[in-house]
């Protein structure tokens, strides 16, 4: 027996120590509190959205007072606009109005801004919707709008515009209307609110009805609706149908108008049956609250009374009881814990995915920022360079004084050293853009590895560097791949290592690693007994604008360009590449390429597409020379003579398009920023009335940037300024005598 009561004795107490009275206790610390108050106006929110308003109620009434107790001003302001929003559904404006008020003096005493815009956005809705004063609301709307975007909530900002809309709507301001709910579409769509977009092109269906526009409304309305249908948006899709009835009863089609009629009807009862069922229930819920405490509590008793009635066997069961209710009391409050760190976990998660979503915004506009500058910087760089190569050229080709030969041939380099730096940043940029595509070609690549080695021996011997070149014996020679590419990497790489060696060896090896049907994988080298690299920089080499050190770019040069190139490259071929280099004994750069071996015969490609066409033939060509510049001007002149082409020229696009009228000329080449009317414009009035002329777009746009609207013009083809000359005469050779050839 004493035994008993000692087992007794110890289990109360255990029981005691885990007890809701314990729990009560921890309760009272702040951070517990908080996290209470959190998840009963998360709960609050379900009953809300399933329709349980008083139950929803009377939770967040409880949870203000533990928000008023520890002085939570910022939580309490939430609640009382919950609390409104609340009394707005049953119907009670005025005590809506009032929480609202109390709402909105928390959040100017807390500075939140935040939810004074949803606080703003009710008080219209209250006033619109129950008050019927749109003045009013259309007031409150537009502080909503102010407080969202100062604080940068965009995705709000749809929904207040599509709310003062429809307040316009009521004054009978369709006009206005239709302004706002036309911002409100785009804002939803840009920001993926399918509801908020729904609504608004349904609505707009209205005005649309309202400014006799009922083909327009009708393509809104469906629109609407086929959101609505294909989410489940009951009441939108429920005003919809009313729209389109009303819709096809103004254009005399009765038989729509009422199908729709009934549509709307049929949904309609389904959402207020759905709704008194609610009411209903929650209203049971409340009644019933005190007689199901006092059913409780009179259990208990007799409960308990049974208990101190019971003998010694019952006293173990009672034991045995509160030991399980220890156990379940241990379990609850480790999922009372658990459920406080889910919700911390959750509000975490949810702040940092705003916070993600506002920094790739953020970087989005600054690549197009990006990208719109490099366009205008390169245009404006590279049409002085026309300039510059264009007449250093011609002074060379011109028997220069031998004293002046050194001083030109500097200017060119200078001028092609500055074209490199800028297609340089255009090709980074491009890569990062993702608008680099692959152009396969047939080729040989040991002819092409022997080109590019060649073009950089006189560059090799100013450093007294001996390039070797090993070619595998059992390797084809013949590929279909993108052979400029393949240049760009191997000159960047070479290019690379005659920079950083002098009075060395280079040595570049081809071999295979591989082969399955046809396609090789091919391993290639560059090694160099340079200045070599440090381990620390070894690691950054690829990336933009890296160089080995300050020193190094001062006395070797160079973009730092080269090798973030080759890496974006390597990528757009699905190749890789990497490096092993020791400091003071030189560097080694592999990179390893799939290519599609052909059997195909490679044609030679001509180098002077003029050469052999006779005086006789180029003197009845008729070019027309687009360009306001007039050293542009001079030297395209030039340039076309050089190759026994004469040429007209016009500084204007009204003049080009009058001199076509009346000239058939066989080549336009049209420059695009120009005064008055612009070469695109210039070439759109042309096509207008001519089709089969020739039009090269001569520009020093980034064609990237402006492809499609050189499309649109009606240009043949692009020559981008400054250009290569074997390139330029290859294109008007196609142009004026190649199809000629062909065809005979």
């Amino acid at each position: 027996m004493v035994m008993m009561s000692r087992i007794i004795y110890i289990t109360i107490a255990i029981s005691l120590l885990f007890s809701p009275i314990s729990i009560a206790q921890n309760a009272t610390d702040i951070e517990g509190i908080k996290n209470t108050i959190n998840e009963t106006i998360i709960l609050a929110d379900l009953d809300a959205k399933r329709g349980n308003y008083y139950i929803a109620e009377t939770n967040l009434l409880d949870v203000l007072k533990k928000a008023e107790d520890i002085q939570e001003h910022r939580t309490m302001g939430i609640i009382y606009i919950k609390l409104a929003k609340l009394k707005y559904a049953l119907e009670e404006p005025d005590k809506a109005l009032s929480f609202l008020a109390k709402a909105a003096e928390k959040q100017r005493i807390t500075n939140d801004n935040v939810n004074l815009a949803e606080t703003f956005n009710t008080y219209g809705l209250v006033y619109a919707n129950k008050k019927k004063d749109y003045e009013a609301a259309i007031g409150r709307y537009e502080m909503a709008k102010k407080y969202a975007e100062d604080e940068g909530i965009d995705a709000f900002i749809p929904i207040v515009i599509l709310n003062k809309a429809l307040a316009h709507i009521e004054l009978k301001e369709f006009k206005t209307a239709n302004d706002l709910l036309e911002k409100s579409i785009v804002l939803a769509k840009n920001h993926k609110l399918n509801e908020t977009l729904s609504s608004a092109l349904i609505n707009n269906s209205q005005t649309l009805l309202e400014l006799n526009r009922p083909e327009k409304a009708i393509s809104q309305a469906q629109e609407g609706l086929k959101i609505s249908e294909e989410k489940g948006y009951s009441y939108t899709k429920s005003q919809g149908y009313l729209i389109m009835s009303k819709i096809y009863d103004k254009i005399d089609q009765p038989k729509k108008a009422y199908e729709y009629l009934e549509k709307h009807l049929h949904i309609t009862d389904s959402i207020l049956e759905i709704k008194r069922e609610n009411l209903e229930a929650d209203d049971g819920a409340r009644l019933n609250t005190d007689e199901d405490l006092s059913a409780v509590n009179k259990q208990h008793a007799e409960e308990l009374k049974k208990l101190q009635e019971a003998n010694e066997l019952s006293r173990l069961t009672t034991i045995l009881s509160i030991a399980l209710i220890t156990i379940l009391s241990l379990l609850t409050l480790s999922l009372y814990k658990n459920n406080n760190i889910r919700l911390k976990t959750n509000n975490m998660l949810h702040k940092k995915n705003d916070e993600l979503i506002k920094a790739k915004e953020k970087a989005e506009l600054a690549s197009r920022t990006k990208a719109n500058f490099l366009s205008t910087v390169t245009h404006e760089l590279r049409t002085p360079l026309y300039a510059v190569t264009g007449l250093t050229n011609m002074l060379l080709d011109e028997d220069p004084k031998p004293e002046q030969v050194q001083h030109l041939k500097s200017l060119r380099f200078s001028g092609d050293y500055l074209l490199t730096f800028i297609n340089d940043i255009l090709q980074i940029n491009k890569i990062e853009a993702n608008k680099v595509e692959i152009e396969p070609e047939l080729f040989n690549l040991k002819t092409k590895i022997e080109n590019v080695i060649s073009a950089l021996t006189n560059q090799a011997n100013d450093n007294n560097i001996k390039i070797h070149f090993e070619f595998d014996k059992g390797l084809p020679e013949n590929y279909n791949a993108d052979q400029l590419k393949i240049s760009q990497i191997l000159i960047n790489l070479i290019g690379n290592s005659i920079k950083f060696t002098k009075d060395g060896d280079i040595w570049v090896r081809v071999y295979k690693i591989d082969e399955q049907d046809g396609l090789y994988n091919i391993r290639f080298e560059v090694e160099d007994n340079g200045i070599g690299i440090t381990k620390e920089k070894q690691e950054h080499m690829f990336e933009s604008f890296s160089q080995g050190s300050i020193q190094i770019n001062r006395k070797y040069g160079g973009t730092g360009l080269g090798l973030s190139i080759v890496k974006g490259l390597m990528d757009i071929l699905k190749g890789k590449i990497y490096l092993t280099s020791e400091l003071g004994k030189g560097t080694t750069f592999y990179f390893e390429l799939p290519l599609e071996h052909s059997t195909e015969v490679i044609k030679s490609q001509k180098t002077e597409y003029f050469k052999d066409v006779s005086e006789l033939e180029l003197s009845n060509i008729k070019i027309l020379v687009v360009e306001d510049n007039k050293i542009n001007q001079m030297i395209t002149k030039k340039i076309l003579n050089k190759m026994g082409l004469n040429c007209e020229v016009v500084d204007n696009g009204e003049s080009a398009v009058e001199k076509v009228k009346s000239v058939d000329y066989d080549v336009v080449l049209m420059d695009i920023h120009m005064p008055g009317i612009s070469g695109l414009e210039a070439t759109k009035r042309i096509r207008s009335f001519n089709k089969e002329l020739t039009i090269f777009a001569l520009t020093a746009v980034t064609i990237e940037d402006k492809m499609h609207e050189f499309d649109e013009a009606g240009f043949d083809d692009i020559i981008s300024k400054p250009f290569k000359q074997v390139d330029f005469e290859k294109k008007l050779y196609n142009a004026l005598i190649g199809d000629k050839a062909n065809a005979s």
